[in-house]
């Protein structure tokens, strides 16, 4: 209780003692003692936002912050706030001239304006620094971005764009900027016709122009243009030099001037071309013409007759084009067979007509399609020679070169080239090709239409920069294809591949380059004979045989008199005629040096060959007459040497009358295969075939009815048996020879060749083997006239004349009786 007190106590004089101290404002009373209170601590914001509390002894203050005002110390004893100041109004900041300056809460910053960059390199910056905007060369820094065909002009903070001379702006303003979208365009001096004066003509090109003289006019200067369109210094060239008409006069016109051409100097229609001399006697001369063939004369009449005109009348080229073509037409229709100094004359003809025609087109491209030809022809006209590659074509053909090399190194106003396309010229034409089998033993087969190539340069045997032409195959194969022309120095004529190679071939087409221009065409290999030589020595050993053979089968038939009959006369000149036909063979087939010469060994051949199956088809009627009518078997010897070398004599001189150029060829003298006048042989052979088979089947038929029959006479049946299948065997070699000569002609048939060569080489011998060696009668004779040399002691010749003619009579009469017995 006492301590309770006493605690009590204590409390009471502590809040006695405290309640007696006061202190000063600013002073808290701490162990009754009066202390300095800080008030920046315990009242934290007693300041106000934006300004900085200071504690003194007993008080404090307060002090805005930079940026703010007042700049003063101050209490809140009067409630004062800090204000951001404005550097930016009152001017307290001088950021730069070419600077703007930002204010905001507590201060401000400088930024150069566009165009300009601060000199310390940094974004912003504030006074007092150092700093200053300097202007940027946006046409250096790369930040201006004009355009093509524009300039940029830089200026102090800024730039500008403009377009360069000759170009204007896309918006039609002078200046602007990148980012725009505005584009420079080309400005088109030449809008107005006249900007270069009435004699003049404007050249647009891009940013600039050009001026350049109408067509008989020139500078002065003698320079080819000019760009100063007040000077307008084109005037006539009649007025320069009185000599530009060449060999006529000139005259002022219009037009600048024309060239009045006296006789005998022409301007080819054009009045300001250069009057040139006409050279008409640079064509094939007219008898020359008349040689090679009357037809021809008529093309050379028609082209001599236009150019001694051109001097007097002005010629419509296109007229004159229509008139050639239709009288290319008439010779061409049907095929033109002429011989190769012929063929050598029309496409001189073609391609001096054509360089004549060419610069009488007014058009600068000219086709035309007829009935056996296809043309294109382009004429380039100017004070100055042409440039640049062209390409003409047909539509199986395409000629492609340079103007440079169709001018040449003399240039007349004008320079033309022309391709004509013959269209069905290739199919006489495939011949000639001796010059290419001699180097290559090669057949070759024109697989191309045949075209013609000209241009206005005379100089074309050998030209610096090749030409390029390009065929369209008739028929599609990937055999060996060769680029050919036609030279006319080859024996009047011929295929060459000389100055041609192929660049490129496929199954359609054929790609060739030649350093020359005439007419060409593209050859198909057919086959290589590759054989040649076996073939060669087969017909070189069995003609000698056969030749032996019909010899001994010919002294046979005449002079053994015991076997001497009908059958065995028609033998007997069936062996004549093969021992002609093969002898001609042997000697004359290849001798095609002498055109003539080599006609007649093929008629020759022709005839005999004919005359062997006409002989053959008699041996036929015979073996009918026996049989089939029992009486009047024999046939009269007038009569049959009437159808065995009469008919063939027709029919030789039909064919000679009718092409007398089928007989001989470059390669060979026999018929021509190429034109089908092998048929004038084959027709009759066919015929005579069928004919034989005809009367054998019926000598078959009524042989086997005899056969049949009780008929007591099987002795005579048996012979005519005997002779029937000898025919028989007969006509199957010798027909079947020629049947194997037909398909002769290709690659996949060279069997057939073999077989041929051997059956024909050998046809004296199987004619020996049938008709003597497997005659029983004959081979008697035979043992008979060996045995009477042989023997040791001879004979008299009366004696064996006599035995030998009272046997022959006795064999002859017996063998006519049983000829009539049938």
């Amino acid at each position: 209780m006492r301590n309770m007190y006493l605690l009590s106590l204590g409390l009471l004089l502590a809040l006695t003692e405290n309640t007696a101290m006061t202190c000063d404002p600013g002073f808290a009373t701490k162990r009754g003692k009066c202390v300095d209170e800080n008030e920046c601590v315990s009242i934290p914001n007693i300041c106000g936002e934006n300004a900085s509390c200071t504690n003194t002894h007993g008080s404090y203050y307060c002090h805005c912050k930079g940026g703010f005002t007042p700049t003063h110390n101050f209490t809140q004893a009067n409630g004062t706030i800090c204000q951001d100041i404005n550097e930016c109004a009152n001017g307290s900041s001088v950021c730069d001239p070419n600077a703007e300056c930002f204010n905001y809460v507590g201060g401000y910053s400088c930024t150069c304006e566009p165009g300009y960059i601060p000199s310390n390199g940094n974004k912003t910056f504030i006074a007092g620094q150092g700093v200053q905007c300097i202007d940027i060369n946006e046409c250096v820094a790369g930040s201006a971005v004009c355009g093509p065909n524009a300039e940029c002009v830089n200026s102090v903070g800024g730039y500008s764009c403009t377009c360069k001379p000759g170009y204007i702006s896309s918006n039609g303003k002078e200046i602007f900027i990148a980012g725009q979208g505005v584009q420079c365009i080309d400005r088109n001096e030449c809008y107005n016709p006249s900007f270069c004066g009435i004699n003049a003509t404007c050249h647009n090109t891009p940013g600039a122009f050009y001026c350049t003289c109408a067509e008989g006019f020139r500078l002065k200067s003698g320079e080819t243009n000019f760009t100063d369109p007040e000077d307008k210094p084109c005037i006539s060239v009649c007025d320069i030099d009185k000599s530009i008409c060449g060999g006529g006069t000139c005259r002022n016109s219009k037009d600048g001037h024309e060239c009045v051409c006296k006789s005998g100097f022409t301007n080819y229609g054009h009045k300001q071309m250069k009057c040139t001399e006409l050279k008409c006697n640079t064509f094939i001369s007219e008898s020359k013409a008349s040689q090679a063939s009357p037809k021809l004369k008529e093309l050379v009449s028609l082209m001599t007759n236009r150019c001694l005109g051109l001097s007097f009348t002005q010629v419509d080229g296109e007229q004159f084009l229509e008139a050639f073509l239709s009288a290319l037409d008439a010779l061409l229709n049907g095929g033109f067979q002429g011989k190769n100094h012929e063929v050598s004359a029309l496409f001189n003809i073609v391609e001096n007509m054509l360089k004549l025609i060419g610069p009488l087109l007014s058009e600068g491209q000219t086709k035309r399609s007829a009935t056996e030809t296809e043309v294109e022809l382009l004429v380039k006209r100017g004070s100055s020679p042409p440039e640049g590659d062209f390409s003409i074509s047909t539509t199986s053909t395409q000629f492609a070169s340079h103007w440079e090399t169709a001018t040449g190194n003399t240039y007349l106003g004008f320079t033309t080239a022309a391709l004509l396309s013959y269209k069905d010229l290739e199919k006489t034409l495939n011949h000639s090709f001796n010059h290419l089998e001699t180097q290559k033993k090669q057949k070759f087969k024109i697989n191309s239409k045949v075209l013609t190539a000209t241009v206005s340069n005379t100089e074309t045997a050998n030209l610096t920069k090749s030409v390029t032409l390009t065929f369209s195959h008739l028929e599609r194969s990937d055999k060996n294809h060769t680029c050919v022309f036609w030279d006319p120095d080859l024996k009047g004529g011929a295929w060459s591949k000389e100055g041609c190679t192929t660049v490129s071939s496929s199954d359609l087409q054929t790609v060739c380059s030649c350093n020359h221009l005439s007419s060409f065409a593209v050859l198909m290999a057919l086959y290589d004979i590759g054989d040649v030589y076996e073939l060669s020595l087969i017909t070189w050993v069995g003609l000698p045989l056969s030749l032996v053979c019909l010899l001994i089968c010919i002294a046979t038939f005449y002079l053994v008199r015991s076997i001497q009959s009908t059958r065995n006369t028609i033998h007997l000149h069936l062996c004549i005629s093969l021992f002609i036909a093969y002898f001609v063979f042997l000697v004359g087939i290849a001798r095609t040096e002498n055109e003539v010469g080599c006609a007649v060994v093929a008629g020759v051949l022709h005839y005999f060959f004919l005359a062997a199956f006409c002989w053959m088809c008699l041996e036929g009627v015979q073996l009918f007459r026996m049989v089939v009518l029992v009486f009047n078997t024999t046939l009269r010897p007038i009569y049959m040497i009437a159808a065995g070398y009469g008919v063939p004599a027709v029919i030789v001189a039909i064919s000679a009358s009718a092409h007398a150029s089928g007989y001989g060829t470059n390669s060979y003298c026999w018929l021509n295969v190429e034109d089908g006048f092998i048929w004038s042989f084959y027709g009759p052979v066919c015929a005579i075939i069928i004919v034989n088979v005809f009367f054998f089947l019926i000598t078959i038929w009524k042989l086997a009815e005899k056969f049949s029959s009780l008929n007591p006479d099987l002795n005579n049946l048996r012979k005519i048996k005997a002779f029937t299948v000898t025919a028989i065997a007969q006509l199957c070699v010798l027909g079947i020879m020629w049947v194997f000569g037909c398909f002769q002609f290709n690659k996949d048939t060279l069997a057939m060749s073999y077989i041929f060569t051997i059956l024909s080489s050998l046809q004296g011998v199987l004619m020996f083997i049938m008709h003597c060696w497997l005659s029983k009668q004959v081979r008697e004779e035979y043992a008979k006239f060996l045995s009477c040399i042989c023997a040791p002691q001879k004979r008299k010749y009366s004696e064996f004349g006599s035995n030998q003619t009272s046997k022959s009579q006795a064999s002859k009469s017996a063998q006519h009786t049983g000829e009539s017995q049938i």
